[in-house]
């Protein structure tokens, strides 16, 4: 049954099937992996991901919790002195076995990280009964499909009470499961515009693309270079966010006609290392605010037209070895956790050149 009467305007719903949740992914079929081979060369690789203690603290974002690991507990009781490590020898004084174990606690978005298509939806009359549902891609509705769970008070530790989203319907784990490897396409804006704040419309970002005689077919995972993320990775984990706000270049969820050339162009997914793949500009220093939403990219790719969203890759290195060998393509494999009801996840991309 289709979930909704009307679908919002410049959006895809419905083009992979009713029910589709994986969205513009399902371009990124076995003809583009085998394209994503063909671009290797070298056999060389490059690690796109920052590591996840990084940006470091919660200066950045007060929302999101850097990574915090802890001892498992054995017979109630955390490894104390000795650490992570465990012994086996109070059980059998024969046996010579160490054992490290631990438990992981952070945000899913916390560092460099995918946006499921549950991350963000809009409130939409989907109904056309003249009220404005909490709706998501493809229809699918807050509350119903996409809800948080109640504070469970019986749990153990006090880390484990907090109230957790759970995505019943497209989840991270329908990205890991459709798996994320294909070719991918380097758009280099930090070469053209260095580490300046300007948001990038169609006309600059046409022109760029024409400099580096860069082509975008369909299927192709978009990968967009600012220079963010290496200057945050100089920070050392004590981020300074004056100097982050004057960093880097980000696109320009306000320019409609750039809104348009991502879902014509047909590429997969977008992926940034900035922390929003779009330049985020406050509402108070828009010249007249209007209803709408604070971060239009994110609405026009995850809720309108599924296309996935990654934010805070580590493309430095990846885009000068590409630009001093004359390339922009490459082997990208980049799938997040394979988490049921995850509204995100982290990764560690691979780029293969």
């Amino acid at each position: 049954m289709q979930r909704w009467k009307h679908a919002p305007d410049r959006s895809n719903w419905g083009e992979f099937g009713a029910d589709d949740q994986r969205g513009r992914m399902n371009l990124v079929d076995s003809n583009k992996v085998l394209q994503g081979v063909a671009e290797v060369r070298f056999g060389k690789t490059f690690c796109l991901s920052l590591p996840l203690d990084v940006p470091g603290g919660m200066t950045m974002n007060p929302r999101r919790m850097p990574a915090k690991t802890f001892s498992t507990l054995r017979d109630g009781k955390s490894a104390g002195a000795q650490g992570y490590c465990w012994s086996y020898l109070d059980e059998d004084e024969t046996l010579t076995d160490v054992v490290c174990d631990e438990v992981l606690v952070m945000n899913t978005q916390y560092s460099t990280q995918w946006d499921s298509l549950a991350h963000m939806g809009s409130r939409f009359d989907a109904d056309g009964d003249g009220h404005p549902e909490a709706v998501f891609y493809n229809g699918f509705r807050a509350g119903v499909d996409i809800f948080s769970s109640a504070e469970d008070k019986n749990a153990p530790t006090e880390w484990m009470r907090f109230p957790s989203p759970r995505a019943q319907a497209l989840g991270i784990e329908n990205l890991a499961e459709h798996g994320v490897q294909g070719r991918g396409v380097m758009i280099d804006l930090e070469h053209h515009i260095g580490r300046c704040r300007e948001a990038v419309g169609y006309d600059r970002l046409m022109r760029i693309l024409e400099s580096d005689q860069v082509e975008i077919e369909v299927g192709d995972m978009v990968c967009i270079h600012t220079g963010f993320a290496d200057t945050l990775l100089a920070m050392n984990r004590h981020p300074d966010l004056k100097q982050l706000h004057e960093t880097g270049s980000g696109l320009d969820g306000n320019d409609s006609k750039l809104l348009n050339w991502i879902v014509d162009v047909r590429l997969a997914c977008l992926l940034a290392d900035n922390p929003a793949v779009e330049l985020v500009v406050p509402r108070l220093m828009q010249p007249t605010p209007i209803r709408g939403p604070r971060l239009p990219l994110h609405e026009h790719c995850l809720f309108k037209n599924g296309i996935h969203l990654g934010e805070l890759w580590h493309l430095t290195p990846l885009a000068r070895w590409l630009r001093q060998h004359g390339r922009y393509r490459f082997l990208l494999t980049a799938p997040p956790l394979r988490l049921p009801g995850a509204v995100g996840s982290p990764a560690t991309p691979i780029a293969t050149v």
